[in-house]
This record gives C-alpha cells, structure tokens and sequence, in this order.
C-alpha cells in the first residue's frame, strides 16, 4: 500500500509559473489595496471593479503553464497516494496532472451564484462581467474566498492533513491563517518537509527544509523521499 503524502503548497509554488501574488504586487493593484477589490464590502460598494481585477488574473492563469514544481508533485503519484491542499486560486496543479486537489481559498476558473452559494460554474474563457446571471438569476462572482469570508474547506484539509504518513510544504510563508495552523495537525514523528528559500519555522520534530524554489526544491525533495519508500 502506498504511503499517504499531503502537499501544502502556497503563492511561492506558481510564481515560478509567473502568476504574480499579492505580495509581488506589493499589496497593491493599480492604485487599489488589494483588500479593495477582494472583499465582500467591496464587491458590495464596486462588483464592476472586483471583477475587472479578477478578469485579468483569469487573463493571466489561461497564459502561463505548471512549472517544474507542479509537474514533480503530480510526479509523486507513482510511488505515494497524494493529496494536494493549496492555497493557491489558480488550477495549474490539476493541469500539472495532480488527481486530488483541494483549493482552501477557490478557484479563479469558476464562478458561482451570488444567491445560491450551491450553484457553481467553470470558467471556459476569461471575461466574467455584470449580467453573467446564475439559472436563477443573480449575479455571479467568483468563486474565491475573499478577506473576511470562512475558509469552509479547513476541516476537510485538517482530515487529509491528518492522516498523511508525510508532509510536504512548498512556497508558503506560513503566515496566513487558519490555512498556516494546518502543519499542527499532523501524528506525531510524520516527517515534515519545507521547500522555501525563506525558510518559514514550523515549529514541529522532523523538520526537514530545503531551500529552494518550487521546481528545484522538488527534484531534491524526491531524492529524500526515495530513502522512505
């Protein structure tokens, strides 16, 4: 049976891949704070804004690709049983070839009702605009958990987190919560390893850190895993 392997990735696994953060963009988008146009009281005070910030990085993600990071995560599927948990909007671990992808704070390439949390929709193009209506009729916004909003999917990544003979972390600072208190779940003696040239402290027994961007840090990271097989 293979060994249960639970990745939490962060902004760090897709810069690679040339998605820009928020902390690349400096807290800022043109002349907006970032909490301006990803927030309920925003969408509530300019939803045309919010979703022009949200078009262009839809815009963005159809133009780049999974980096070598992706690729060696959806790689692990042949020797361990995998589950993705990111932080991530973007969908470039499913097309890395990932199977098992839980997105704590949404997806970019879907949309959902703004009267019917229920009804989701994918994304086939970039463009969402005012008049995209859900089959009952409202709005649609994207399916993205903004400032303020419940991280719903946390207890079922605290479930995956905990039954993982390993854990990897990759491109995340650990800093924002409650996705960063996840790593305090693990059984204890799981072997944790961090791939971040920033070395966040997970403060944890079998720590292992490599530091390392994503696509580098995984290769080496396989070379490590090989000796628990």
């Amino acid at each position: 049976m293979k060994k249960k392997l639970t990745v939490l990735s962060g902004a760090g696994m897709s810069q690679e891949s040339g998605l820009k953060t928020f902390r690349d963009m400096g807290g800022l988008w043109e002349q907006y704070d970032v909490t301006e146009v990803a927030s309920p009281e925003a969408w509530e005070r300019d939803p045309a804004l919010v979703l022009r910030f949200y078009n262009q990085r839809r815009k963005q993600l159809f133009e780049v690709e999974p980096n070598a990071g992706h690729l060696g995560i959806a790689r692990l599927e042949q020797w361990f049983d995998v589950d993705v948990v990111t932080q991530n909007v973007d969908n470039l671990h499913e097309r890395a070839g990932s199977s098992r992808v839980l997105h704590l704070h949404g997806e970019l390439i879907k949309a959902r009702s703004t009267i019917d949390p229920v009804l989701v929709y994918e994304l086939d193009h970039w463009a969402l605009d005012l008049g995209d209506l859900c089959e009952k009729g409202s709005q649609l916004r994207p399916h993205i958990v903004w400032f303020g909003e419940a991280v719903t999917e946390i207890p079922k990544a605290v479930r995956i987190v905990e039954q993982a003979d390993i854990l990897v972390v990759i491109g995340t600072s650990l800093a924002v919560y409650p996705a960063a208190g996840l790593v305090n779940y693990v059984q204890k003696g799981t072997p944790i390893f961090v791939i971040d040239p920033g070395k966040p402290a997970v403060h944890q027994p079998n720590v292992f850190y490599v530091e390392e961007k994503a696509g580098k840090g995984v290769e080496l990271l396989l070379e490590e895993l090989k000796k628990l097989m």
